[in-house]
């Protein structure tokens, strides 16, 4: 590879056949002592990749938070608000105005055809939006202004017209209000004016409410239901009537939100024609049939055969001969639960019951003899232990029915993927987020990339979006090279199925690369990896490996440069300022690299899947909520460009280490009996990089493997943060689908008149692969101040299908820019029903819980090949600061009003599904008994005293017993959970260090910020291995606060054994029974602190100075107590 450094490989030809620089990249401004720095943006012209070039305009006027109910009108013709228009200005080379964005367009591509090679930035502040596209393919911008239109009271949307064609008049008190507006507050409210309080009485052209009176106008009743199903099917003939569907078809006019309410009916959903036209009714959608029935029976093959007469039955079986019928596999379930074993489980509940009566019997004995000549101590014991058995109780509840789950991918690909059509599987965005490019590394960050890039997943379906919350110009270039080296990489992976599909823990395993290798290219390819040149080889992949080590040089040469910060900050090539330099406040940028219709292919001429890069605007003093407001700003802008159906979350350190997992996924949320109320498919996180015995109990399966496969046999796991697969419907607040139930009759017998049922208002959703008659999409009653005040985007929340609004590419960017400002949320029910929810830093459990309070249910899946895999800090300090952010996430939760104690009490939210989510609140609460009780027999050693009177006969049978069922309910668990008992006993171990060193912190620090308002800064998790070979950072020390409450324990206890020991020798009369009682529960907590005490000392075993001068100061005050004592 040429030197990165070297003048030649710094040039290229430019259209013109001049010479000019290869890789301009980045560099800082030419100042006098300041060293230019040249960071690779682009590769190879003759590869076909584009790039395109930011640049920003100054801040230099001034800013100001516009109010929040301003209207943004995001046309394709205008871009205009009520206050402001935002400029758009094209860049022919000269200079730029101040005060005004601009973009550039790396080619063509950036035209009216498509989105790659544009780079657009902008600002909700300024309200202005600068384009700059090749002056080839430029067209001005014409800004038109609004129709003078009486705008509504609350949306500050035009009222519309009735349908009589006059002005649209609610109510006799005039109150300016639009249609949609009018039916959200009569079917979501009180349905009463705003203005006067009276209640509105039904417009013609609007649905009913329970609320409305019998009325005679039966050509209003004819007209609002003459768009109905047709009686196919003779159980459903008597179904209530459905909406009329609304069809959104593409058009050169901007999609105006207020034509919805100039019909007599409201949007059930919206679709994508290929035709030119309006808005227009369509019963299209309507007449078809459904293939599937509701009832299981349907959905599992029964009365859906095949018959062919002397052959082979049809579907995927074995096939019958003599005209026997065969089950059709597209018809059955795509997966199934599979209890676990009896043989398993029922000792397993036998155990657990007898340690209740254990645990029962043990306290009331504790209770009824306290100990008088150590009342505190014996009065502080069996306090900790009453709290101890109520959070076992908590936690072992979930426990109690296990389940695991079987896919079947073979059906899945019979039903979506038929043999020479078209895949029909339902489109996936996958989400991707990063913060600060130095404790997450871009080339950690690329391979994540890299890897969902290659998925085994119909190329067209796949959208990936990363998020730059640290807008670092440094990811942005490493995402540039990635994007070039996935021409090559994601070939190579399809062609001969390589797992795991991250290249760098592809290359460095050591593994047998010709196992289960059937292709004789991949043999010749790897024996000419090192000895060809891309330019002799004809095959793509033989030079896989050669070229990642390229790409890995470049994106570390570009982690080297960036290293030294210019004093000035980044700059473009043409000296304009790069515009994330300050990372708290920028503008939004978005880039595509990357799009499966695009002019960027792969070098075998295929396409690529989608890739984009976001960053959204932040400004001081707004609140971005961190990751949960990122993940919120991806929502919106993947809405507007792809709008697939399901998302998928991933860090940025989780790789994909199984290319079939989102095929596993939606063989649960495809599944056609239980999958339109399935809202997540949960992945377990699996790690690489830990330690050969775990010290830190970074694996965590006793949770992943235990916990959560408990809680999938209830209402389904918790959201973990990563690894999920959500359903877009139930991100935006949908209520899942309702239940198939019987219809009540009106007489035992049932077989006269049908009762008459009323219409469910609720906000409902589905999903593909749901009964067409069981899915009225979200949100039927669509509000701006629900979702914002994006018109496209609230158009893309009713489309389910996986397309997005029909617009111009310039619309659907500038689009983005609108959705990613800082101040969209303002108003909105983002963050408070929608997306990820905003009150913790653990978002993922607030979001998971909002959605199984209105009813859902989500689904743990665990594959033989782990879907997943990431990084886990196996540094202590890394450690410890991972465990106080979860820890603190539970705190700020059990304070807040999503308290699982009082929240919703008339939620869908079950009561054993309530309950594991209070104990995910009130485990770091255990810290101070826990603390307490660690210390009592140490106190017990210094002062001769225990926390039973009298160590009798029976103490010791009520103790023994009480051990042993815990050691039988922990053996018998990790049996059926099939885990090691060294992976319970680390798992014990880091209970008590986390208990007596993070949890506390996040307690205290929780109720400071309750009680005085002291909010705690979010540290991030540093994603690097750092250098110094394998395991490097597990010896490497690092002082924290947090090691000073276990490391006062293990002092403690040490010097209260000798204490202990010393007087028992000295006396005259020594009781050996008590001094070994104490000694026991010293010892016992001495176990559980080792890995910490290990931990300290380092790979030299060297104890570092201030834990030598912490264990002086501590032993000097224990010998002044013991000595005042005796």
């Amino acid at each position: 590879m040429a030197d990165p450094d070297s003048a030649a490989w710094l040039w290229e030809t430019a259209g013109d056949g001049t010479p000019r620089p290869e890789r301009p990249g980045l560099q800082a401004p030419a100042h006098e002592g300041a060293t230019p720095v040249h960071m690779a943006t682009s590769v190879d012209a003759a590869k076909g990749d584009q790039r395109g070039r930011l640049s920003v305009g100054d801040k230099s006027e001034p800013q100001g938070t516009p109010r929040g109910e301003d209207f943004y009108d995001s046309s394709e013709q205008a871009l205009k608000a009520e206050e402001g228009v935002w400029d758009e200005e094209v860049r022919r080379g000269a200079a730029r105005p101040r005060g005004h964005l601009r973009q550039d367009s790396a080619s063509s591509a950036a035209s009216e055809q498509s989105l790659e090679g544009a780079m657009v930035t902008g600002s909700y502040f300024k309200k202005r939006l600068v384009v700059v596209e090749n002056p080839q393919t430029y067209t001005p911008v014409q800004v038109s202004a609004r129709p003078g239109f009486a705008a509504c009271s609350v949306c500050r949307e035009a009222v519309g017209l009735d349908v009589a064609g006059r002005e649209f008049v609610p109510c006799e008190c005039a109150f300016p209000l639009c249609r949609p507006c009018y039916e959200y507050i009569r079917a979501a409210e009180d349905g009463r004016c705003p203005a006067c309080k009276e209640r509105f009485k039904r417009m013609r052209g609007s649905p009913r409410v329970p609320e409305d009176e019998e009325e005679d106008h039966v050509e209003d009743l004819e007209a609002e239901f003459r768009h109905h199903l047709p009686a196919v099917n003779t159980r459903r003939a008597q179904a209530p009537a459905r909406e009329p569907v609304i069809v959104l078809t593409p058009s050169d006019a901007s999609l105006e939100m207020r034509k919805l309410a100039r019909e007599d009916s409201y949007v059930a959903r919206l679709t994508r024609q290929d035709s030119a036209g309006s808005l227009m009714r369509s019963d299209s959608d309507m007449q078809q049939l459904s293939v599937l029935d509701s009832k299981p029976m349907d959905a599992y093959g029964y009365g859906s055969v095949s018959w062919q007469p002397g052959g082979s039955g049809g579907g995927g079986g074995d096939g019958h001969t003599g005209g026997l019928p065969s089950v059709d596999d597209t018809k059955r379930p795509l997966s199934r639960k599979v209890p676990v074993a009896p043989g398993l489980i029922n000792p397993y509940r036998f155990v657990v019951l007898l340690r209740l009566g254990v645990m029962g019997v043990f306290l009331r004995w504790r209770c009824l003899n306290p100990n008088p000549d150590a009342y505190p101590l014996w009065l502080a014991s069996v306090i900790c232990e009453i709290w101890f058995g109520v959070s076992w109780l908590l936690d072992q509840i979930p426990k109690w029915s296990p389940i695991d789950r079987e896919t079947y991918l073979q059906r899945l690909a019979l039903k979506f993927e038929p043999a020479g059509g078209a895949s029909a599987l339902a489109a996936v965005d996958i989400f991707v987020s990063t913060a600060d490019c130095e404790k997450e590394p871009p080339l950690v960050t690329a391979n994540v990339v890299l890897s969902v890039l290659a998925m085994e997943y119909p190329l067209d379906k796949v959208s990936c979006y990363l998020s730059d919350d640290g807008a670092a110009m440094l990811t942005f270039e490493a995402l540039t090279e990635t994007a070039a080296f996935a021409r090559v990489w994601v070939p190579f992976c399809k062609t001969f199925g390589v797992e795991p599909r991250a290249p760098e823990m592809y290359f460095i395993q050591k593994v047998d690369y010709l196992r289960d290798q059937v292709h004789p290219e991949f043999v010749k390819a790897r024996r000419k990896v090192k000895t060809c040149s891309s330019d002799t080889v004809p095959w793509p992949g033989a030079a896989a490996q050669r070229e990642y080590d390229e790409f890995k040089i470049r994106v570390n040469a570009l982690v080297a440069k960036a290293a030294v910060r210019p004093a000035d900050g980044w700059a473009m090539p043409d000296g304009t300022p790069w515009p994330g330099n300050d990372r708290a406040d920028h503008v939004g940028m978005i880039q595509v690299f990357l799009q499966p219709d695009g002019d960027t292919q792969d070098v075998n001429g295929g396409p690529l899947p989608r890739l984009v890069y976001i960053s959204r605007e932040k400004r001081p003093g707004h609140d971005h909520n961190k990751k949960a407001g990122a993940m919120n700003a991806l929502m919106r802008a993947s809405a507007l460009i792809s709008n697939a159906p399901f998302v998928l979350n991933l860090d940025c350190d989780h790789y994909v280490n199984n290319s079939l997992a989102l095929r596993e996924a939606m063989c649960f949320l495809l599944d056609p009996v239980h999958g339109p109320r399935v809202c997540y498919v949960q992945f377990p996180q699996r790690f690489d990089g830990v330690d050969r015995n775990d010290r830190y109990a970074n694996h965590n399966t006793v949770f992943f493997d235990v916990n959560m496969r408990g809680q999938d046999g209830q209402q389904g796991p918790m959201y973990v943060g990563t690894g999920c697969v959500f359903r877009r419907a139930a991100l935006y607040g949908a209520d899942p689908p309702p239940k198939d139930k019987a219809r009540p009759r009106s007489c035992c017998a049932g077989w006269c008149f049908g009762s008459r049922t009323k219409k469910n208002n609720k906000v409902s959703a589905g999903g593909p692969g749901a009964p067409h008659d069981e899915v009225p999409l979200v949100p039927l009653k669509w509000h701006a101040a629900r979702f914002g005040m994006c018109h496209n985007f609230v158009a893309s929340t009713l489309i389910v299908d996986g397309n997005p609004v029909p617009s111009s590419p310039r619309t659907v960017l500038t689009d983005v820019i609108l959705v990613i400002s800082c101040g969209y949320e303002d108003k909105s029910d983002w963050g408070k029903k929608i997306g990820w929810i905003y009150g913790s830093v653990t978002e993922d459990i607030l979001t998971g819980f909002m959605m199984h309070a209105r009813g859902w249910r989500s689904v743990y899946c665990i594959t033989a090949r782990p879907a997943f895999k990431g990084s886990a800090p196996i540094n202590l300090t890394d450690r410890l600061h991972q465990v106080l952010r979860w820890a603190l996430g539970s705190v700020e939760i059990f304070f807040s009003r999503y308290n699982p104690l009082w929240y919703s009490p008339t939620s869908s939210l079950k009561l054993v599904q309530r309950l594991s989510y209070v104990n995910t609140t009130v485990y770091p609460f255990t810290s101070i008994p826990l603390l307490t009780y660690c210390l009592l027999p140490a106190i017990g050693l210094f002062t001769n005293t225990f926390i039973v009177a009298n160590l009798s006969d029976s103490a010791i049978v009520y103790f023994l017993l009480l051990f042993l069922s815990v050691f039988a309910t922990a053996i018998l668990e990790i049996r059926w959970a099939h885990i090691s008992l060294e992976e319970w006993w680390r798992n014990e171990q880091f209970w008590v260090i986390g208990g007596t060193s993070a949890h506390l912190a996040a307690v205290l620090q929780g109720l400071l910020k309750v009680l005085a308002g002291v909010d705690t800064a979010f540290t991030l998790t540093s994603k690097d291995g750092g250098e110094g070979g394998d395991f490097a950072e597990l010896y490497h020390f690092r002082w924290t606060w947090l090691m000073i409450p276990p490391l006062t324990l293990i002092l403690f206890n040490l010097f209260a054994c000798i204490a202990g020991l010393a007087r028992t020798v000295q006396a005259s009369g020594p009781r050996w029974g008590q001094l070994l009682g104490s000694l026991f529960f010293s010892i016992w907590v001495l176990l559980h602190l080792y890995p910490f005490a290990k931990g300290l000392m380092g790979r030299s075993n060297k104890t570092p100075t201030i834990i030598l001068v912490w264990a002086g100061l501590l032993s000097i005050v224990l010998s002044l107590l013991w000595v005042k004592i005796a």
